[in-house]
């Protein structure tokens, strides 16, 4: 192991130098005597003392600001060279997160990388073509023919029509865009309560116990926003066979607390598509026999861009009476990188004006409704053959779906209408744990593929899930579905030759003589075997999901 010094360049030389990193270190340290290493939590290293002491140094020193500056080339290298060890954005079948797009999108992202979006006088044009502020909230001091072009943004109003708003060919619709659907479900879930507690106020009853109905397979913000925002969360809980919210156990759990029930569009354990229509029918049917206003929130953040493409008949939206409010996210299947969303209201009363800021200190009167303010402008303005996009999507997780059929190993859960994804448990017999074995033994192939346990009531369920994006084409679901028969006959063959035995190693490092221009010597001086440990994590409360 050998660390060197770093020389000062001076200014004018870190100007003009386009190097790697590593060129600027030059000249080895001195060597002396030697001291136990431990690297990596693994095995122990016996090194020389110089040589450690610069090391762990280096290291405490990484979280503080350095005293002197580098060329911004080195600065570069640095951080490039340690982000090639992340995994390969395209290999994570765990994410649904948008991984490609088009260089002409990269482009305009980097040409509108430095506007804040929060400067809506300052930036007209970005801000009517994304969407960041409500449409409709302009007071009678305001200039309304300023605020009204600002705020006929495009995204917001395409949205609402592909989601079926009851909006006129001149009307605009009500929205705002956010950072993704987590924020996006905040806001809706805030607007919900504010029209409940005022109906509260109004009718002179208690307001302080709100509650929320969801199904145990939301996911976490919504469990975030009942703590935040102090909501009870009543779920539903799932059954064998049944991995989403029923809805009428749904609207038996409602009461005249429930500030709206939340349907969602696109699971996150297994993609499939909550029955919003027989929701809407049973809940319609409670509110006439209790006098109850409880609305529908649908959580389309996955589903939002699938649905309309591909089943257009499919009643989940606006169509419905009772949802007054639907968020998706832009960063997954609207094609785009993270982070964006939106939340669409039906209409404007249902959305308090309460809850509307408005600030003048950047130029203009801004109606604000958001959790943050500053935001950068480069991710809201890719749209494009979304239905041919959805099918192909959906034709990779049908050969997905088919060859792990085929291995007679695997049981589907999910479903075929729904989020393009695979969701798969061993069948009933195996180990349930060999679901995650699986997964590890496939991070070897590059593959990413989350293992997880079901919530209350199925967690005796280990569940493997493949999200298909846009750049998961069919060679790719082949060269996945040879890796995953080859780890398959890897773990079983461990398994008939039972755990593999492990060893740790201390090494000494001997220095070769100065000037010689031999290498170092490396000396055994202890032996001892290693005891595996069967890992598991243990999870206080909240959701056991893969990452989404």
């Amino acid at each position: 192991m050998v660390l060197t010094h770093v020389h000062d360049l001076d200014e004018v030389a870190a100007a003009s130098a386009v190097v790697f990193a590593s060129r600027y270190v030059q000249e080895p340290l001195p060597r002396s005597e030697s001291e136990h290493l431990l690297i990596d939590g693994s095995f122990v290293v016996r090194n020389f003392s110089g040589v450690d002491r610069w090391h762990v140094c280096r290291l405490s020193r990484r979280y503080e600001l350095g005293e002197k500056s580098i060329s911004k080339d080195a600065a570069y290298q640095i951080i490039h060279d340690e982000l090639l060890l992340d995994s390969s954005p395209r290999l994570n079948l765990a994410s649904f997160v948008t991984t490609w797009m088009e260089p002409e999108c990269d482009k305009l992202m980097l040409e509108a990388i430095n506007k804040n979006y929060a400067d809506m006088d300052e930036y007209p044009v970005t801000t009517e073509l994304q969407a960041r502020h409500p449409s409709f909230t302009a007071r009678a001091k305001c200039d309304r023919s300023k605020l009204y072009m600002r705020t006929q943004n495009r995204c917001v109003n395409i949205i609402a029509r592909l989601f079926n708003a009851p909006v006129s060919a001149g009307e605009k619709a009500v929205g705002v865009g956010t950072v993704g659907s987590s924020e996006a479900i905040m806001l809706a879930g805030l607007a919900f309560k504010r029209r409940w507690q005022n109906r509260r106020k109004a009718a002179r009853k208690p307001y302080d116990k709100p509650n929320i109905v969801t199904g145990a397979n939301v996911q976490v913000c919504w469990e975030k926003f009942a703590r935040y925002f102090e909501v009870e969360l009543k779920e539903v809980k799932l059954r064998e066979g049944c991995y989403v919210m029923d809805p009428d156990e749904a609207v038996r759990m409602v009461d005249e607390n429930t500030i709206c029930v939340a349907a969602i569009l696109g699971s996150t354990l297994t993609g499939e598509f909550e029955d919003v229509r027989r929701l809407n029918d049973l809940l319609a049917a409670k509110n006439r026999r209790t006098g109850w206003d409880t609305p529908i929130h649908v959580d389309a953040a996955s589903g939002g861009f699938i649905a309309p493409f591909l089943y257009p008949e499919l009643e989940w939206d606006f169509r419905l009476p009772l949802v007054k409010s639907i968020n998706v996210s832009g960063h997954k299947y609207g094609l785009v990188y993270a982070g964006v969303g939106w939340v669409i209201w039906r209409s404007k009363e249902d959305l308090p004006e309460d809850l509307i800021f408005h600030i003048n200190y950047l130029g203009a009167d801004q109606p604000t409704f958001t959790l943050n303010f500053s935001k950068g402008t480069p991710r809201s303005n890719a749209f494009h053959g979304y239905r041919n996009v959805m099918e192909n999507c959906m034709e990779s997780a049908r050969i997905l779906r088919e060859g792990l059929e085929r291995m007679g190993r695997f049981t589907i859960i999910s479903k075929e209408q729904g989020v393009p994804l695979v969701a798969f448990t061993f069948k009933s017999g195996e180990d349930a744990s060999l679901a995650f074995r699986l997964s590890s033994e496939l991070r070897r192939f590059g593959w990413i593929v989350p293992a997880y346990t079901m919530p209350a009531n199925l967690e005796h369920m280990a569940v493997l899930r493949v999200v298909v994006r846009e750049d998961f084409g069919r060679p790719l679901a082949e060269r996945f579905l040879s890796n995953v028969r080859m780890a398959l006959d890897e773990l079983d063959d461990a398994a008939k030759g039972g755990p593999v035995p492990k060893m740790r190693v201390t090494i000494e490092l001997e220095p070769a003589p100065r000037g010689s221009g031999e290498e170092a010597l490396a000396r055994v001086v202890k032996r001892e075997s290693v005891v595996a440990v069967q890992r598991s994590v243990s999870l206080a409360g909240g959701k056991t999901k893969g990452v989404c």
